[in-house]
C-alpha cells in the first residue's frame, strides 16, 4: 500500500514539473486530479493535492480566463474537505488558501453569470465554513483564515473602475456588480465586507494580543489602506490606537519580550510603508508621533533592562576593609592619560582613553546616521561624574598648552668680534689668469639658460587666435547634424502655450524666446541658410564649377534641416501641423524670392552652359508631408482640411492626392470636405478644386452621394438633368424650368488654356525678425 501511494505521488510530481513549465497545462491537469484527492483519498493524496491547487491558483502565470473556469470546477472539493470534521490541519490551511486565491475569479464569473446559482451557493459554503474556524480554529489555520478574510473584503467593497470600456482588465471589485444582480445584491455585500473587517480589526482591540494574528493581520492591511479609499481611514485609525507595548511589566519572560519586539516592528513597518507611499497625507503626522512614541517605549521598556548596572562604589584598587567608603578615589586606569612630550595634535587633545586599538581608527568610516544615533544613545546613558572628569581632562590640556611658551625661532649665526674691529682690511690684489681662446669664445656665446629669459618689456602686447584647421564637408555636415539635434530635442521639451497671444501685425517674429521662437529659427535656417555660390571666373584650383554645383547643393545644411523638420513633424502631426504650416510658408516665400532674385538670373546667364539652377523646395516637401500623413487620416479627421487652407499655395499634383483619398469608401467625406473647403474658402484654387469634384463625380462610385449636393451649387451643369429639375423643385415656382438639351455632352476646348495650377493665394503673413 505505501509503495502504490509513493508511486502515485511520484508521478503526480512529474504532472506538477509540466505544469511548472507550462503553465497552460493547468487547463488539462487540475481536472484530471480532482477525482484523486477528494475526502476519501489517502491523506499524502490529500495534503499533496490541495497543496498543489493552492500553488496553482496563486501562480502568476495562470490565465485569468482559465483561472475563472477551473474556479468553478474546484468548488465541490473544497467544499467536500471543508465539511469534514476530521480533516487533517495541512489539508484544512491549503484548502483556505485556495480558496482565498479563486475567491476574486469566482466573483467576476457570477458577476458575469447571474444564472450559475449552485456555484455561488458552493461559494457561499466554504465562506461560512472558514468563518467558523476564523476564531476557534489553531493558529495556522487561523492565519489562513485571516488571508481569506481580507480577500473578501477587497472584493466585497468599491473599487476604481479605470476602463469602463474593458471590464475584463478593471479590478475585481463591487463596482462591477450590477445594482440589480440577483444573487450578489451589492448593498448586502458591502454591509458583510463591513462587519468582516471590523471582526478582522478586533485583534487590535483584545486584551491579550496574539502576536502572531497581529503580525498576519498587519501583513494584510496594506493592500486594503493603498486600493479601498473608503475603509482606509478606519484602518489607520485601528493601527494608530494600537500598543504593542501594554502588555509589558517587570516580570516578563523573554518570549514574551520576542513576541512585543515582533509586533511592534512590524506596525512600524507597515505605517513607514504607508507614510512613504504618501507622506503629505491625512496621517502623516500622526504616523510621525506614533513612530516617535513606539521608538522612546522600545528604548525605556527593552534597552533600559539590558543596560551593564555598576557597582555602587568603585572597588578596583581599594582595601577590602575600606569598600564602604564612598570617597575612595579611582586608580589611574579611569583617568584619562597624560599628553605626550613635544607638539600635540587636535587628535591627540581630545583622546581619553589608553586602548592603542582604538586610538587607531577611523572614525569617518562610519556613516554620519549610524554616529549620531549612538551619540545620542551613549549621552542619556554616561555618567555625569565620568563626564565631568573628562571635560575637565580636555579643558586643563588646552590651558597647558596655551601656556607654554612659543617654539623658538631659528639660531642666528654669530657675528665674529674679530670680523668688527677689522673694519679696513683690504685684501691684497691678486691678478686673475689670462684666458685663453676658448674660453673667450664661450664667455662671449649666449648660454641656453641666458636665451630662454623673457623679456624684461612688461607693455601688453595684442594677441591673435591661430587660424582654425580647414573643415572638410563630411566634417561640416557632421557638425551641423549635431546642432540641428540639439535644437530639436529643446523643442521637443518646450511646452504649447495655453493660450495663444495675438500680438498683431507687427509683433516680431521670436521675441518671446518659446517655442514659436524656436520653431522661426529653425524655417528659416532651413529656407534661407543657402550656400555661396562658386564664380567660374575665380575658381583657381580649376575644379568644375558644375561639380562644384552639385556638391553644394548635395551637402546643403538646408536639406538636412528639412528631413529633420518633416520627421518631427510626422512624428505628432495632429499637434505639431501648425510648424508644418509655418515651415510651408517659409519655403513658399523662398522659393519665389528665388525666381524673382537678380542674382539667380545673373546666375543663370553665367551659367547658362551648366544646367544648374536652384531647386525649388516647397511642391517636393509639401507632397512629402501629405503622403506621410495620410495613411493616419479618419473619416472625421480635420488636419486635412486645415492643411490645405493654411497653405499659401495648392497645386494640381497635390490636389490630385487628396482626390486619390476617395478610393477608400471610409474616407470618401473626408476628401469631398477637403475639396470644397477650397471651392469655398480658397479662392486661387477654386477652379481646380470645382474640376475636382466633378471628376470625382464622373470617375468615383462612392463619392458621387456627397459629391452631387455640392456639385449643383458650383456647377450644376456637370450633373446633367438631375440639377435643373432639383433647381426647379426647390423654387417652387409654377413657371416650367427651361428644357436641357438631351444627351448633350459637356464639351471643353482643349486648346484653351488651362485653369492656373493652384494660382496664389493670399499672401501668407510673413513675420519679420
Amino acid at each position: 500500500m505505501a509503495d502504490a501511494i509513493a508511486k502515485q505521488i511520484s508521478q503526480l510530481e512529474e504532472a506538477r514539473k509540466h505544469v511548472l513549465a507550462d503553465a497552460v497545462h493547468y487547463s488539462a491537469i487540475i481536472p484530471g486530479i480532482l477525482p484523486i484527492i477528494g475526502s476519501k483519498a489517502h491523506l499524502d493524496i490529500r495534503r499533496w493535492g490541495t497543496a498543489f491547487l493552492a500553488e496553482g491558483f496563486a501562480s502568476p502565470v495562470l490565465q485569468l480566463h482559465a483561472k475563472e473556469a477551473l474556479s468553478v470546477q474546484v468548488l465541490p472539493l473544497l467544499k467536500e474537505l471543508l465539511d469534514n470534521p476530521e480533516e487533517d490541519e495541512y489539508v484544512i490551511k491549503s484548502v483556505i488558501q485556495t480558496a482565498a486565491c479563486i475567491f476574486g475569479s469566482v466573483f467576476r464569473h457570477i458577476t458575469n453569470n447571474p444564472q450559475n446559482a449552485q456555484s455561488w451557493s458552493e461559494m457561499a459554503a466554504i465562506k461560512s465554513s472558514i468563518l467558523k474556524r476564523f476564531d476557534t480554529a489553531p493558529v495556522g489555520i487561523r492565519v489562513c483564515c485571516i488571508k481569506f478574510v481580507q480577500r473578501v473584503v477587497l472584493v466585497q467593497t468599491p473599487g476604481v473602475i479605470t476602463d469602463p470600456r474593458r471590464p475584463e482588465q478593471n479590478e475585481i471589485s463591487l463596482a462591477l456588480v450590477p445594482r440589480e444582480h440577483p444573487l450578489i445584491p451589492p448593498p448586502h455585500l458591502e454591509a458583510e465586507a463591513s462587519g468582516l473587517l471590523d471582526r478582522l480589526l478586533n485583534v487590535f482591540y483584545e486584551e491579550h494580543s496574539n502576536a502572531i494574528l497581529v503580525d498576519a493581520t498587519l501583513n494584510c492591511l496594506p493592500v486594503l489602506v493603498r486600493t479601498r479609499q473608503t475603509i482606509s481611514n478606519k484602518i489607520m485609525s485601528t493601527v494608530l490606537n494600537f500598543n504593542p507595548f501594554k502588555k509589558v511589566h517587570d516580570g516578563i519572560g523573554g518570549k514574551e519580550k520576542v513576541l512585543i519586539r515582533s509586533m511592534e516592528r512590524t506596525t512600524r513597518l507597515f505605517l513607514m510603508n504607508i507614510y512613504r507611499k504618501n507622506d503629505q497625507g491625512p496621517f502623516a503626522a500622526r504616523i510621525r508621533q506614533y513612530v516617535d512614541r513606539m521608538a522612546a517605549l522600545r528604548l525605556e521598556f527593552f534597552e533600559e533592562g539590558s543596560r551593564k548596572r555598576g557597582p555602587p562604589e568603585p572597588t578596583d584598587g581599594l582595601d577590602g576593609v575600606k569598600r564602604a567608603r564612598l570617597g575612595a578615589q579611582l586608580n589611574d586606569q579611569s583617568l584619562p592619560p597624560p599628553l605626550p612630550a613635544g607638539p600635540v595634535s587636535i587628535a591627540q587633545l581630545y583622546t581619553l582613553t589608553r586602548e592603542e586599538s582604538l586610538k587607531s581608527f577611523d572614525v569617518q568610516l562610519i556613516a554620519l546616521d549610524p554616529v549620531v544615533r549612538i551619540t545620542s544613545s551613549v549621552f542619556q546613558r554616561v555618567d555625569a561624574a565620568h563626564l565631568d572628569i573628562a571635560i575637565n581632562a580636555v579643558r586643563s590640556r588646552y590651558l597647558e598648552i596655551s601656556r607654554q611658551p612659543p617654539p623658538p625661532g631659528p639660531a642666528l649665526i654669530p657675528v665674529d668680534p674679530a670680523y668688527e674691529e677689522d673694519e679696513d682690511y683690504e685684501p691684497e690684489y691678486v691678478p686673475e689668469p689670462e684666458e685663453d681662446e676658448a674660453q673667450i669664445r664661450n664667455r662671449l656665446d649666449p648660454s641656453p639658460a641666458e636665451e630662454a629669459q623673457p623679456e624684461t618689456d612688461l607693455t601688453l602686447k595684442a594677441f591673435n587666435l591661430p587660424q582654425p584647421p580647414p573643415v572638410t564637408f563630411d566634417e561640416a555636415e557632421g557638425m551641423g547634424k549635431g546642432a540641428i539635434s540639439r535644437v530639436f530635442s529643446m523643442m521637443s521639451k518646450l511646452e504649447e502655450p495655453a493660450k495663444a497671444q495675438k500680438a498683431g501685425l507687427n509683433r516680431l517674429a521670436g521675441s518671446n524666446f518659446d517655442r514659436e521662437a524656436w520653431v522661426t529659427m529653425i524655417t528659416r535656417l532651413a529656407t534661407r541658410a543657402n550656400p555661396d555660390l562658386p564664380d567660374s571666373e575665380n575658381n583657381e584650383d580649376g575644379e568644375d564649377t558644375k561639380a562644384i554645383l552639385l556638391r553644394a547643393q548635395e551637402h546643403s545644411l538646408g536639406d538636412g534641416i528639412r528631413e529633420t523638420l518633416w520627421k518631427f513633424v510626422v512624428e505628432d502631426f495632429r499637434h505639431r501641423i501648425d510648424i508644418a504650416i509655418s515651415w510651408l510658408n517659409e519655403e513658399w516665400y523662398n522659393d519665389r524670392m528665388l525666381s524673382q532674385s537678380q542674382s539667380t538670373r545673373e546666375l543663370k546667364q553665367k551659367t547658362d552652359d551648366l544646367a544648374v539652377a536652384p531647386r525649388l523646395n516647397y511642391e517636393k516637401w509639401t507632397l512629402k508631408l501629405l503622403d506621410a500623413i495620410v495613411p493616419y487620416l479618419d473619416a472625421n479627421d480635420k488636419v486635412l482640411v486645415r492643411f490645405l487652407g493654411e497653405i499659401p499655395e495648392v497645386s494640381q499634383t497635390l490636389l490630385d492626392r487628396v482626390k486619390n483619398l476617395a478610393r477608400d469608401p471610409d474616407r470618401v467625406s473626408l476628401a469631398v470636405k477637403a475639396i470644397y473647403y477650397l471651392v469655398a474658402f480658397k479662392p486661387p484654387a477654386k477652379e481646380m478644386a470645382i474640376n475636382a469634384l466633378e471628376d470625382l463625380w464622373t470617375n468615383y462610385e462612392e463619392a458621387k452621394a456627397s459629391v452631387r449636393p455640392l456639385l449643383a451649387r458650383v456647377r450644376p451643369n456637370a450633373l446633367g438633368d438631375i440639377a435643373p429639375a432639383a433647381a426647379a423643385k426647390k423654387e417652387g415656382s409654377s413657371t416650367p424650368a427651361p428644357p436641357v438639351k438631351e444627351s448633350t455632352p459637356i464639351v471643353r476646348n482643349t486648346d484653351s488654356p488651362a485653369p492656373p495650377q493652384g494660382a496664389l493665394s493670399p499672401a501668407p503673413i510673413i513675420t519679420t525678425a
